[in-house]
C-alpha cells in the first residue's frame, strides 16, 4: 500500500512537472491537452503555496539525473544503489545507467527529410532566455524578447554591414534600441504592418506599444492592462485589429 501511495505521489509530481514546463514555454495546448488527460492544474498556483514549481524546475531535475547517471556508471555502482532506490517507488524508476533515458541522436536512412545548413551571423546576448523573435513585414529590421523583460532591437542592414566589414566609423552595432517597460519575462512581438510600431506580450498581463520611429523612446506609449498573462499577440493585416491570447481564450480589439 505505501508503495501504492508513493508510487501515485510521484505521478502527481511528474505531471505537475510537465504540465508547468509547456505552460511556462508557451506551449498552451499542449500543455492543455496533458493536463486533460492527468487531470492536473493547468492553472500556475499561487507562487509561495506548496504545490508551486520553480520556473525551468523539470529541465533541473533532468540534467541532475543524468549528471548521476554519468557518474554512477564510470563507478560501476556505488553508494546510491539505484536498484534500491527504483524500488522505493514501487519499481516505477528504472536502474540508474541502463539508458533509461536516452538524448543521442543518429542519422534514419530512407528518411525524406533534411535540415539545411546554416552558419550563426550574429549573436546578440540577453541577460535571461530569448523567447521570442519577429522582423518586421519589410524585412529591414527585427525584435528579440526575452525572459529578463528588455525587447532587443536589431537593424538587419547593419548586421550585413559588420558582416562585410566595411565600416569606416568604427565597430558596427546592429542592436539600435532596447526598450526596458516591462515588468515580467516577454511572451510574443509583433510589428504592425503599416506604421513603425512595434507591440508586446508580457506576463505582467499587459500589451504595450512602442513607436520605434522615435530614436529616444525607450518606453511605451501605451499600455493595455488585461488580468490574466499575455501569452500572444497578432495585428490583423489591415492593422486595424490586434488578436491577444489569454490562458484558455482570445481577445479581439
Amino acid at each position: 500500500m505505501d508503495a501504492a501511495v508513493q508510487e501515485a505521489k510521484l505521478l502527481r509530481q511528474v505531471n505537475a512537472l510537465i504540465v508547468a514546463h509547456l505552460r511556462d514555454h508557451n506551449l498552451t495546448q499542449a500543455a492543455a491537452a496533458v493536463a486533460a488527460a492527468t487531470m492536473t492544474p493547468l492553472a500556475p498556483p499561487e507562487p509561495d503555496g506548496d504545490d508551486s514549481v520553480p520556473a525551468n524546475q523539470l529541465l533541473r531535475l533532468v540534467a541532475k539525473g543524468l549528471a548521476v547517471e554519468r557518474e554512477e556508471t564510470g563507478r560501476g555502482g556505488g553508494a546510491f544503489d539505484s536498484a534500491a532506490a527504483a524500488a522505493g517507488y514501487g519499481g516505477l524508476l528504472p536502474p540508474l545507467g541502463t539508458n533509461a533515458v536516452d538524448f543521442s541522436t543518429q542519422d534514419v536512412k530512407g528518411s525524406s527529410k533534411s535540415f539545411p545548413k546554416h552558419e550563426a551571423r550574429h549573436v546578440s546576448d540577453h541577460k535571461n532566455v530569448v523567447r521570442c523573435a519577429k522582423f518586421s513585414p519589410d524585412g529591414k529590421y527585427f525584435a528579440s524578447g526575452s525572459g529578463d523583460t528588455s525587447i532587443k532591437f536589431f537593424e538587419v542592414a547593419k548586421i550585413k554591414q559588420m558582416m562585410l566589414g566595411d565600416s569606416k566609423d568604427g565597430p558596427v552595432r546592429p542592436v539600435i534600441r532596447t526598450f526596458y517597460d516591462h515588468t515580467q519575462p516577454i511572451n510574443d512581438l509583433d510589428f504592425h504592418p503599416e506604421s513603425p510600431i512595434l507591440i508586446s506580450a508580457a506576463k505582467d498581463n499587459t500589451i504595450r506599444f512602442f513607436d520605434f520611429s522615435k530614436t529616444v523612446a525607450r518606453k511605451a506609449f501605451r499600455v493595455i492592462q488585461d488580468t490574466h498573462n499575455v501569452r500572444s499577440v497578432c495585428f490583423h493585416p489591415c492593422g486595424d485589429y490586434l488578436l491577444a491570447g489569454i490562458l484558455c481564450f482570445f481577445h479581439l480589439m
